[in-house]
């Protein structure tokens, strides 16, 4: 008796809650862990179960169909009495609307069996018309569907064309719309979408009404006009031109198609043509250079043709050609004349010097490509008889029209020998390019005459470490050094 009062007394006296101390939290901390690691092992013994079933308060396996039908069926009548009800707290006077009832059952779900005896599916089941679906609809965002809605401005269309977007252009049948496309392209200054809208409307306008509306539309005109170029629509570009009264652009563009024509006799024909189009005063003095030098170029393959076969020609024998001659360009005509036909009269119309006369060639152009032919053959003497000119009083003097410079670095590559190349490196000018000149290509002559005539003892002592010993240069050297008369600067 005794002892049950004591433990009465421990009970009614002792307490869970316990005073904060500091050394609890622990202690705390670890029974925590404890239990959440209890719960979590009792967690993963309920998931690995997989023939654990769960069942609603009516007794329904929950996830079943009956189970669905029943909570989709409760939740859509729910909704109509929340709104009722919104209502007769709003207002009394308005009647309460009945309640409908559901008309869901499981047998409207199970029709029947087929031959095989298997269920009707749900989603057929669902898609009877007798049966109306509870379950929510997904939907598009409506941002989606408006991508492929034809309510679209052009404002709005060319802003989306911009941006990459796929948009038709089909609704756009009047042509006021049609002119608000383009000229809404236009003020964005954007010419993929100008281009996308012109090749639009070439499509779907007459011809002459799309050419009214560009001749006041000049950006789009000329994108139109450029478009047409590059992909090569040469007629719808003719009628263009000439609706635009640009005669000299109809001419060019006429012009132009003689690229396409392979062959030469029918380039020629085509070229003469050409002559009688309304070309500018200096387009047309190209033309007609144009199919000059055709005509040329074609005497001069049929004769070199027939030269080479007969090898009777010893320059054809030594450097057979590589290349036909037919539709090159006027220097590398005159290079080939300059290479094979260079000691020929100027009658005869292979001649240089009758190329020279007829297209007006410069003089610099004319040196220039003579020397490169003649250095190439190492055909020095003509390479000296090109720079010498004569007085009127019949001295000679060398004259380079093009900087005696630029022949030493032609000559330099042709691999002409240093005697020569030193006859021209004394006639550049300036005393600076002249010794670079020399010390690059070792022209030592030059060097050291440059600096014997510039009284520079120092350089001179320099250049004689630079030469090698006991040679033909470094007794030059010396014996300039040794020379009293000449009073030197250093």
């Amino acid at each position: 008796m005794n002892r049950m009062k004591v433990d009465e007394e421990e009970y009614w006296h002792s307490s869970k809650c316990k005073a904060f101390t500091f050394d609890d939290d622990d202690e705390e901390l670890s029974q925590l862990k404890e239990s959440k690691r209890a719960v979590n092992s009792l967690r993963e013994i309920v998931d690995d179960d997989d023939d654990l079933e769960k069942f609603s308060w009516s007794g329904e396996p929950v996830g079943s169909i009956s189970w669905s039908i029943k909570e989709t069926a409760s939740s859509s009548s729910n909704a109509p009495e929340r709104r009722d009800s919104g209502l007769q707290k709003g207002s009394s006077s308005y009647p309460a609307l009945p309640k409908q009832a559901s008309s869901y059952s499981i047998s409207s779900f199970f029709k029947g069996r087929n031959k095989l005896g298997s269920f009707q599916s749900l989603s057929d089941a669902l898609s009877d018309s007798g049966v109306k679906s509870y379950a929510p609809e997904l939907r598009r965002p409506k941002a989606e569907y408006k991508d492929y809605s034809s309510d679209w401005s052009p404002k709005d269309t060319v802003r989306r064309m911009q941006r990459g977007k796929i948009c038709s252009l089909e609704r756009f049948r009047s042509l006021r719309e049609k002119l608000e496309l383009l000229d809404e392209a236009v003020l964005v200054h954007d010419g993929n979408v100008i281009t996308a809208i012109l090749i639009f409307l070439k499509r779907t306008l007459k011809r002459e009404i799309l050419f009214q509306e560009l001749e006041v539309r000049q950006v789009a005109l000329r994108h139109l006009i450029h478009f047409l170029k590059e992909t090569g629509e040469q007629k719808l570009l003719l009628d263009l031109l000439r609706f635009l009264d640009r005669t000299e652009e109809v001419a060019l563009s006429q012009y132009r198609e003689h690229l396409s024509i392979q062959d030469a006799e029918k380039r020629r024909e085509f070229l003469k043509g050409c002559i009688r189009l309304p070309f500018s005063s200096e387009d047309a003095v190209h033309v007609q250079d144009h199919y000059t030098l055709l005509e040329r170029q074609i005497i001069i393959e049929a004769n070199d043709r027939h030269l080479e076969a007969a090898g009777q020609s010893e320059i054809f024998r030594k450097y057979p050609r590589k290349a036909s001659i037919l539709s090159m360009p006027l220097v590398t005509t005159l290079f080939y004349s300059c290479f094979y036909h260079y000691t020929e009269g100027e009658g005869t119309f292979s001649s240089p010097t009758n190329l020279k006369k007829t297209f007006k060639i410069p003089d610099k152009q004319y040196v220039l490509t003579a020397l490169a032919a003649r250095a190439k053959l190492r055909a020095w003497h003509d390479v000296d008889a090109l720079f010498t000119t004569k007085n009127w009083l019949g001295y000679t003097k060398k004259r380079a029209p093009i900087g005696f410079h630029r022949v030493v670095e032609i000559l330099q590559r042709n691999s002409a020998p240093v005697q020569v190349l030193q006859e021209y490196v004394r006639l550049v000018e300036d005393v600076e390019t002249r010794l670079n000149l020399a010390m690059k290509y070792k022209c030592h002559d030059v060097v050291i005459d440059t600096y014997r005539d510039l009284k520079d003892r120092h350089q001179l002592m320099a250049y004689r470490c630079k030469v090698e010993r006991g040679s033909a240069e470094e007794d030059k050297i010396d014996s300039i050094l040794s020379n009293l008369q000449i009073r030197w600067k250093n």
